[in-house]
């Protein structure tokens, strides 16, 4: 024994152990049981109803636990707690707002009667959509008392029929024909004083009028005339291009403030044209303001947006009154 290796002692000590252990627990090694005699064989189910009964017959007096390391829960904390699980029931029968339990924060009606509605985030807030320029609306103010005159009216018409050009410069009074220079007949009458271009594919345009009743009578004048040449011409599609009005506001302008303070709608160029030009959007005119205080309206296709853009400028003109 002394002479054995440190293996044969250590194989030689766990033999000795597992004998022990065999002489305790003589139930693990029982001898064979005969094939005809049935074994209990313990199934799950019988594993779980046991350990189900086991459960029921635990001791429900816990009286002796110790249960000092939980928190008291006060009186006040119950009826809140009561109050709280009512308040929650009720909102929850009624179904009409619903509640951030988290939070505890009642949520906005807007977003409940727009549910698919998206909330702009906080970041997204601080980014502006590009805008478009429009017209600063003055304060509502007095009526200026100034109602523009209508200086000149462009109409156009269509006689519905080719035309000779240099038969009805021959044969016409007051009418000139130069193809080299201008490709139309330019005619002229005295009542109403106009002037009319007349092309050779039957269109015709006619300026000069000063009102919307004096340029039909003078198109119609034109056509007339035209029809005596032998030409079988018509009177269709009479339409106003352009109305050009015109008034004084009898106060010297400013015209660098206003240029400055409304860049995006002017334009000044005194050494170009002394006049500014500002560009409005509602309705689409063009003024021409001058230091004078006369201001030219044009582009407008009706005349009520001549008085509308004028009534428009004037209270910004005021602003901009020079000091006498």
């Amino acid at each position: 024994m002394d002479g054995a290796s440190p293996l044969e002692r250590y194989l030689e000590h766990c033999e000795g152990q597992f004998k022990d252990d065999l002489s305790t627990s003589p139930q693990l090694f029982t001898a064979m049981s005969p094939y005809d005699v049935d074994l209990p064989i313990q199934t799950t189910e019988d594993v779980f109803h046991s350990q189900f009964n086991l459960s029921k017959e635990l001791p429900t007096d816990f009286s002796s636990v110790d249960l000092s390391f939980l928190p008291d829960i006060t009186q006040d904390n119950k009826e809140q707690k009561l109050s709280g699980d009512g308040c929650e029931t009720e909102e929850e029968l009624d179904g009409s707002i619903p509640r951030n339990e988290d939070s505890g924060i009642f949520m906005d009606e807007s977003s409940l009667s727009y549910p698919d509605a998206t909330q702009p985030s906080p970041g997204a807030s601080g980014v502006c959509p590009p805008l478009t320029p429009m017209t600063p609306v003055p304060p509502a103010s007095e009526s200026s008392g100034i109602v523009p005159q209508l200086q000149n009216i462009v109409s156009t018409v269509n006689l519905a029929c080719k035309l000779d050009l240099k038969n009805i410069a021959l044969h016409a009074r007051n009418a000139e024909y130069n193809p080299k220079r201008f490709a139309a007949v330019i005619m002229r009458i005295r009542e109403p004083r106009t002037t009319a271009l007349i092309f050779s594919s039957g269109k015709m345009v006619c300026t000069g009028a000063k009102s919307e009743e004096q340029s039909r009578l003078a198109a119609r004048k034109y056509a007339r005339v035209v029809q005596k040449l032998g030409f079988p011409a018509k009177f269709l599609d009479f339409k106003i291009q352009n109305m050009v009005g015109s008034c004084d506001v009898r106060f010297p302008i400013r015209l660098e403030g206003l240029v400055l303070t409304h860049q995006q709608f002017s334009s000044y160029e005194p050494e170009l044209f002394p006049g500014l030009i500002y560009r409005m959007v509602k309705p689409r005119i063009v003024l021409l303001i001058f230091v004078s205080g006369k201001v030219v309206l044009t582009g407008a296709k009706e005349r009520s947006e001549i008085y509308e853009a004028f009534e428009n400028i004037y209270p910004i003109l005021k602003g901009f009154k020079k000091a006498s």
